[in-house]
């Protein structure tokens, strides 16, 4: 099958992010006008064929705005760490709602969505999964990226836009610790899956985890990422000797700890939050 045509005007947001300025370059190759959004302003210059709008993702009629005239949507915007519910809430569920009505009003017809594995982070790590195994989120900010999820689905089933939701992992230079030779994706294994994603042909709404060849991989990837065309060039292997040398990280020094146990790690460990009048003094 063919790819899809390449999007004249694409979206990014969540831009001023690690990922977000590792992406930038890449996408604007793909397209004929990057337009690049975050929650602050960014400072330029710009290229002839890139332009930048400030917008919270709770607004709901900047967020109408700023999806006018567009063809595709790389959505990498929010909160990307776990805290407390409320900034989740207005970021990453609002924010969410906000995407999806605006990409539908106005006529969008591709996302692809920066999903986490922290949707699947309370399994142990002993378990290797599919994309199709129940959801066990472990924390707020997995809850959130499962709504996101639902809610390409949802649009997908009434709408017709389609979604790659992208379970991203570990996307740093190199793999941080233990975790991250199970957990990691390279900054250019990421970029190929998210081009092929905009590209490949009927996706509907489909899940990948965004993960490199790495042998120690909790996630069977085989089968959702030759439905985009994915296939990744870099492996956690070649740093196991140097990551294994190094000290355990604090929160798996504990093999009996939660964050030791489950594979979404260190974000095990963040939390419980005061709520409902907990934090007042007695």
């Amino acid at each position: 099958m063919k790819a899809t045509p390449a999007p004249a005007r694409l979206l990014l947001t969540g831009a001023a992010g690690t990922l977000g300025r590792a992406l930038r370059d890449p996408l604007r190759s793909a397209c004929q006008h990057l337009r690049l959004s975050d929650l602050k302003p960014m400072e330029g210059p710009w290229a002839p064929d890139e332009s930048f709008v400030a917008c919270d993702l709770a607004d709901r009629a900047g967020m109408l705005a700023l999806l006018r005239d567009v063809d595709a949507v790389v959505h990498l915007g929010g909160v990307s760490v776990e805290t407390p519910f409320d900034p989740i809430l207005s970021a990453n569920i609002l924010g969410i709602f906000h995407l999806y009505e605006s990409a539908r009003v106005n006529g969008v017809r591709r996302i692809v969505f920066a999903s986490s594995n922290h949707c699947t982070g309370a399994y142990p790590r002993s378990e290797r999964l599919q994309v199709t195994d129940p959801p066990r989120p472990d924390g707020y900010y997995g809850v959130s990226k499962l709504f996101g999820e639902h809610m390409a689905q949802l649009y997908f089933d009434r709408h017709g836009i389609e979604t790659v939701c992208l379970r991203i992992g570990s996307a740093t230079p190199q793999p941080a610790d233990k975790r991250g030779l199970s957990t990691w994706i390279s900054l250019r294994d990421l970029t190929q899956l998210v081009l092929r994603s905009l590209s490949a042909p009927g996706v509907g709404c489909s899940i990948v985890w965004g993960v490199s060849a790495n042998s120690a991989a909790w996630w069977d990837n085989a089968a959702p990422a030759r439905r985009v065309g994915y296939v990744p060039q870099d492996s956690s292997d070649a740093f196991a000797a140097q990551v294994l040398a190094q000290p355990l990280p604090d929160y798996e020094r504990d093999p009996a700890s939660a964050t030791a146990r489950l594979q979404g790690g260190s974000f095990v460990g963040v939390g419980p939050f005061p709520t409902f009048g907990e934090e007042r003094e007695p």
